[in-house]
């Protein structure tokens, strides 16, 4: 495998910054948004200097080229995943927007009164609140699966919540605070059986390790291209074609029409039946492009050196007094995100952040999206470094080393 940062940190050229004192910068923010490779970036300046049209709508040549570049990065995203065809491929605008059409068009469509949505307590507000919009709408209850000591899904909980009345499980696959991976393996079976679908929000696992639509038996899927080394306002839904055959049209207007008359209008075939009005072209084009950078590395040689990665952070964050990181440890979970969420005993987050940032290291501070789990912890905010396969040994060095003289700075001078 080689060292992967080693190898290919030189296609990012926001990585040739340095921080006012002079170092280099350091990103560790990756689970936030990802770093984009001069490959996406020269996709990008391709479409819109040699190749900018509408798609779909167009004779001439250039139309003819932008189309195929935007259905190109369908397929290659329908590959990724695994899907049985590009037409169980939905382009949106993030994760976000792909919830809330399944929440608007599947959840409107299925859901009744006294129906169950069963989420975790984990979930990032992303899926949280567009199920709390449909049970204001519809009058279906939502209830929640709680974590145990170490911060993992308490199964336990989950299996006692799943009932007859549970119609959809909707579930992160690797969190973004905890950084826990969920037992999809044991959860998906579990609810099918109930007879209940389910949807998994892959956004911080589809750029760390394989993802197999298939072979997970899921229902829904959904992903977010800046989470992926691609564009921001670009991400998609998967969903069993059936599924999205049968679901009625989440937006309205052109592209997603098959004839329109005054008074009514027919739909088009998949997957356009749920994109409507000019797409969002070069992001998509980009977004295509960061896969087949990210199939060219290939996931498993990512997952196995941020595995590496990731027991070297958490070492370093053990090492240093007064902090407490959130979730399973690698030990405990070897198949566990490569980011570290940690509180520190007597100092607030976002001042740690402040000052590291001074000294050119990014981390996160905050809630990080996930309120009712900070709730839960008893806390406002915490702070997350999160890595990728550009990250080394020697950033996570330098963090813990700056991270321990601030917080010893803190504490002087609280």
């Amino acid at each position: 495998m080689g060292v992967l940062s080693d190898r290919y940190r030189a296609d990012f050229p926001i990585l040739d910054q340095r921080a006012p004192d002079g170092h280099p910068l350091i990103y560790l923010d990756h689970a936030a948004t990802s770093q984009k490779p001069r490959q996406v970036l020269q996709a990008l300046e391709q479409y819109y200097a040699a190749d900018n049209a509408n798609v779909h709508r167009g004779a001439h040549q250039l139309s003819a080229r932008a189309t195929e570049s935007f259905e190109a990065a369908r397929t290659v995203t329908a590959e990724f995943v695994r899907a049985a065809s590009p037409r169980e491929i939905v382009f949106t605008r993030n994760a976000s927007e792909a919830i809330n059409l399944v929440a608007r068009s599947w959840g409107e469509a299925n859901l009744r009164e006294g129906d169950e949505v069963l989420l975790t307590l984990m979930e990032h507000h992303s899926n949280l609140v567009p199920w709390q919009l449909l049970a204001q709408r519809t009058g279906c209850v939502l209830r929640h699966v709680g974590i145990t000591e170490a911060g993992e899904l308490d199964l336990e909980d989950f299996r006692s919540k799943l009932t007859d009345r549970t119609r959809l499980v909707s579930l992160v696959h690797i969190s973004n605070a905890l950084g826990c991976c969920n037992p999809l393996d044991q959860v998906i079976p579990a609810a099918h059986a109930a007879g209940a679908l389910v949807l998994v929000d892959a956004c911080q696992s589809l750029a760390h390790k394989p993802i197999d639509v298939a072979g997970l038996d899921v229902d829904f899927l959904v992903g977010s291209s800046h989470k992926l080394c691609g564009p921001t306002g670009m991400g998609f839904l998967w969903a069993r074609e059936a599924l999205l055959e049968a679901m009625p049209p989440f937006l309205g207007g052109g592209e997603m029409i098959q004839d329109v008359f005054l008074d009514h209008s027919t739909w088009a075939v998949l997957p356009h039946k749920f994109e409507a009005g000019t797409p969002a072209i070069g992001e998509a084009v980009g977004m295509g492009a960061a896969i087949r950078y990210l199939q060219a590395i290939g996931l498993e040689a990512i997952q196995a050196w941020e595995a590496q990665l990731t027991r070297h952070l958490f070492g370093r964050l053990q090492a240093i007094e007064g902090v407490r990181v959130l979730g399973p440890t690698p030990e405990q979970q070897s198949d566990r995100g490569a980011l570290a969420t940690f509180l520190v005993d007597g100092v607030h987050a976002n001042d740690i952040a402040a000052l590291m940032d001074a000294s050119g290291i990014c981390i996160r501070s905050g809630h990080h999206c996930c309120q009712p789990l900070h709730r839960h912890y008893g806390v406002t905010a915490s702070a997350r470094a999160s890595l990728s396969f550009i990250s080394t040994f020697e950033e996570i060095d330098r963090f813990s080393e700056e991270l321990t003289s601030t917080i010893g700075f803190l504490r002087e001078h609280g």
